[in-house]
């Protein structure tokens, strides 16, 4: 019989949906050459710690490798290092590099993740103008931090607010400039926000809402900031946290069907059905249609379905969606989706606490939301995933607990 050619299964992305699309793929057929691209000059990182113990000294990038201490090349992987992708070869099934080079592939997963939202005003490479989003950007901006008295913060998002929370860590004074009329307004209720907002301005931040720029006065030693509400003041760092856009480029300019995102079915595949995508970049089916997520947990699991769906399986990602944030002592948790319009909407008493936020759609737990409840989000958690008919008055009620509505329907 003739000899089978091993799999050629490239994948472009050195973050957590990369990493974990190459580990999985490799693990599902450990025959495949499996190459991992990345346009970084280092070992693939978790960017969680950029915000925090990176800024703050408390950890360095290379403390926490996506594929463990030794690397990807510990599982077989190569990976191959500022590797900047500039087509795809459709017809032919290759990558080309920058460099000239071509990969060739049987399968490609494309997890080219997002890029920084960039405004105008405040352009990438402006002295004293940062942007977070790689461990390069994260070791700038804590070098300037340490050499500054007041940071600008434009944008109340959460990536944002940890750089905040991490600035005052410093002892650097802060403002938190937010075009909106309260900070998180996409990631929370009002109640939690203002929970939020209070620990910020009790650990020193100004917060600033509906609140613009309306001049920049540059000089050597920063800015003269002046906002629409008429204040003045002076910023020696501005930190831009505006959001980030998914970096669907090189799959447009292959043809591959895109819209705000690469679009997948619910098994990772692509309009090309040997090509994948996985994480931030990627608009996927959802409870309510197509839909992306930006947050670590999406990018692990998404990544790890395509890797194996590359490798050859046909699993469907229907997943739970998770986020956190960690500020000061705060670890802010959401599970699953958010209803557009939820028939209940209840408030669960946390003791020292913002209350958890839980919604209901046709009597069954639908999302959950809270700061400093991990083991009753677990629990959530699994009420969600099992589609648990729970009573709202026992929701409401803390001297309920949420085991107990797990366990009394198991």
């Amino acid at each position: 019989m003739p000899e089978t050619r091993a799999r050629n299964i490239v994948v472009v992305g050195g973050g957590p949906a990369g990493v974990l699309a190459a580990l999985e793929a490799k693990r599902s057929d450990p025959s495949a050459e499996v190459v991992l691209l990345t346009e970084e000059r280092c070992e693939p990182y978790e960017k969680p710690p950029l915000s925090k113990g990176v800024l703050t000294g408390k950890a360095l990038p290379e403390d926490a490798l996506i594929a463990g201490r030794d690397g990807a090349a510990a599982h077989k992987v190569v990976v191959e290092f500022l590797a900047l992708c500039t087509a795809i070869d459709r017809a032919g099934r290759s990558v080309v590099t920058a460099s000239g080079r071509k990969y060739p592939y049987d399968s490609l997963v494309l997890a080219t993740g997002c890029v920084v939202r960039e405004l105008p005003q405040w352009p990438l490479g402006r002295p004293r103008v940062h942007y977070l989003r790689t461990e390069k950007d994260a070791r700038a901006l804590a070098a300037a931090l340490r050499q500054s008295k007041h940071l600008l913060l434009i944008g109340g998002g959460l990536i944002g607010l940890e750089v905040a929370a991490s600035a005052r860590h410093l002892g650097v004074e802060t403002t938190v400039l937010e075009v909106g009329p309260r900070i998180l307004a996409r990631v929370c209720d009002e109640q939690t926000g203002a929970f939020i907002a209070e620990k910020h301005r009790q650990n020193g931040v100004e917060i600033r809402t509906g609140t613009t720029i309306t001049e920049v006065q540059a000089n050597d030693a920063g800015f003269d900031i002046t906002t629409s509400a008429g204040d003045n003041f002076f910023t020696d760092v501005v930190v831009v946290g505006a959001g980030v856009k998914p970096n669907y480029a090189l799959a447009a300019a292959a043809g591959i069907a895109v819209e705000d995102g690469i679009i997948v079915d619910e098994h990772c595949r692509t309009s090309d059905p040997n090509i994948f995508a996985a994480g931030d970049v990627v608009r996927f089916p959802g409870p309510h249609g197509m839909v992306r997520q930006e947050n670590w947990h999406h990018a692990q699991d998404h990544g790890t379905v395509a890797g194996r769906n590359a490798a050859g399986a046909n699993e469907a990602y229907r997943p739970t969606p998770l986020f956190w944030s960690e500020q000061y002592d705060l670890y802010i948790q959401g599970v699953g989706w958010p209803p557009p319009k939820p028939d209940l909407h209840i408030h669960r008493p946390v003791a020292g606490h913002c209350p958890l936020v839980l919604e209901l759609v046709g009597g069954a737990l639908v999302y959950a939301m809270g700061i400093n409840v991990q083991h009753d989000l677990a629990i959530a958690r699994r009420l969600i995933e099992r589609q648990i008919p729970v009573d709202p008055t026992e929701l409401a009620d803390p001297s309920k607990p949420l085991t107990a509505m797990l366990n009394a329907r198991a």
